[in-house]
């Protein structure tokens, strides 16, 4: 029975996963960027949403309404002013844009709040610890399910999006060539400024759950790169859907490892991680050379 409760609870740890990881996903399918700066901008969503609740009482549901705006703006100012002009200049420099930006984040965070630790949960009350029971031996907890829900449909809302509305439209087909898009007048420029603002939204509303359902510093962000990045990885890079089954993946991996051993919780998850992309490279390398019966053609 303990090991259906650690699998129940690794799903739900990989909602928490899928939601940190969309915007990651969702930016490099649209504009093949890979954001070092996701994590400290999750990061600094939740030091926003905790000046806001810390200085005038309300939840942090409630701060959430101005925080999502705010960290919109921030998306699309980045594209706008860094990320555009970065990406003339080849692969790396956009790479090396969203690290100095880490870095800028991180100090100034640590300037204004310092290095202490902090929690959302004494803002939404017991909710932060409430569980519903599934069976008399099995319970799961209240804001772990929100978190997962909220996955679920932010995941399934964005494919939607994607398929079923012309700004949707606009974006896959900017994703697949701008150059084609724009002749046929589409903003490409517009729409990859869009594509920014929806990717730092959800870093931020992934980061406010994070303060909520553990503590953070102004030096998480790094950590919660690796986690989003591995379910990206996992899952599939650009792939929504791919996005939550790493995300579940890589949840159910950490919580059974921490149940064979208490210093498991990571190292499972690197291994599961490093085990997928070994074999997406295996699978890479053979395609690249004509397909199995190609590789196995030319051995003498």
């Amino acid at each position: 029975m303990i090991w259906v409760t650690q699998i129940l609870n690794g799903v739900l740890l990989g909602g928490y996963y899928a939601l940190l990881a969309c915007g990651l996903s969702f930016m490099f399918g649209v504009m093949r960027i890979i954001n070092l700066a996701h994590g400290d901008l999750a990061i600094l969503s939740a030091c926003l949403v905790f000046l806001i609740a810390d200085t005038t009482g309300i939840s942090p549901f409630v701060a959430l309404i101005v925080a999502l705006p705010v960290m919109a703006a921030i998306g699309w100012a980045l594209q706008r002013w860094m990320l555009e002009r970065s990406l003339r200049s080849g692969v790396l420099v956009p790479l090396l844009t969203t690290f100095g930006l880490a870095i800028v984040i991180e100090n100034g965070l640590f300037e204004y709040f310092g290095a202490d630790t902090r929690s959302l949960a004494p803002y939404i009350g017991d909710f932060a610890y409430d569980s519903w029971a599934i069976t008399s031996n099995i319970y799961i907890g209240s804001l772990a399910a929100l978190i997962f829900a909220l996955a679920v449909v932010l995941l399934g809302g964005l494919k939607l999006f994607l398929s079923y509305t012309s700004l949707g439209r606009s974006i896959r087909a900017t994703a697949e060539d701008p150059d084609t898009a724009a002749l046929v007048g589409i903003n490409t420029r517009a729409i990859y400024g869009i594509a920014a603002a929806i990717a730092v939204a959800t870093a931020g509303l992934a980061g406010v759950f994070l303060a909520m359902r553990a503590v953070f510093t102004p030096y998480s962000g790094p950590e919660q790169l690796i986690f989003a990045f591995e379910a990206v990885v996992i899952g599939g890079i650009g792939s929504l859907s791919g996005t939550l089954i790493g995300g579940i993946v890589l949840g159910v991996a950490q919580t059974l490892g921490a149940q064979i051993n208490p210093q498991g919780f990571l190292i499972t998850g690197h291994v599961v991680f490093l085990a997928v992309l070994a074999g997406r490279l295996v699978i890479a390398g053979v395609r690249a050379r004509g397909g199995l019966g190609a590789l196995l053609a030319r051995r003498p």
